[in-house]
């Protein structure tokens, strides 16, 4: 059976680095530079500050995917709340069918429910989920694009 929850640093954070690992292994396009070692003060200090959001998938009470979230006002648009996805991971094993899906549907109701007016996902050019985006109404608004200084 697959759970969808809201859960904080402490609960998730024993399960959660073997899958940010995975997902490192998996995406990173220059390990050389993007070295694996999250920073788990900053995502406290998020935390403590209400600013920080996980969402997790498990099957059972095994995690299998995450979708974190940090909500901020814009500095932009002055009265709107954004909510920017941090990181999203899907174990390879549970991505037939509508886990990710849900797992998207879920963390969007609940940034809903917090107060974002907007929430925006970057997606990696490694194992695309462009078609998953454009089911789920989000349209592409900007091209990233990185150079090592």
């Amino acid at each position: 059976m697959i759970t969808y929850q809201q859960e904080f640093l402490a609960q998730v954070k024993p399960d959660i680095e073997p899958l940010l690992r995975q997902d490192w292994e998996e995406i990173e396009h220059n390990k050389e530079l993007h070295k694996f070692d999250p920073a788990w003060e900053l995502y406290e200090a998020l935390e403590e500050t209400n600013s920080l959001s996980i969402f997790t998938a498990r099957s059972d009470s095994n995690l299998i995917g995450y979708f974190v979230v940090i909500t901020m006002p814009s500095l932009h648009c002055r009265g709107l709340t954004q909510a920017l996805c941090d990181i999203i991971y899907l174990d390879k094993d549970y991505r037939k069918g509508l886990i990710g899906y849900k797992l998207f549907k879920f963390a969007e109701d609940c940034v809903r429910e917090d107060g974002a007016d907007v929430l925006y996902v970057a997606t990696t050019e490694v194992n695309p989920i462009d078609n998953l985006m454009v089911k789920l109404g989000y349209n592409k608004i900007e091209t990233r694009f990185e150079k090592v200084l």
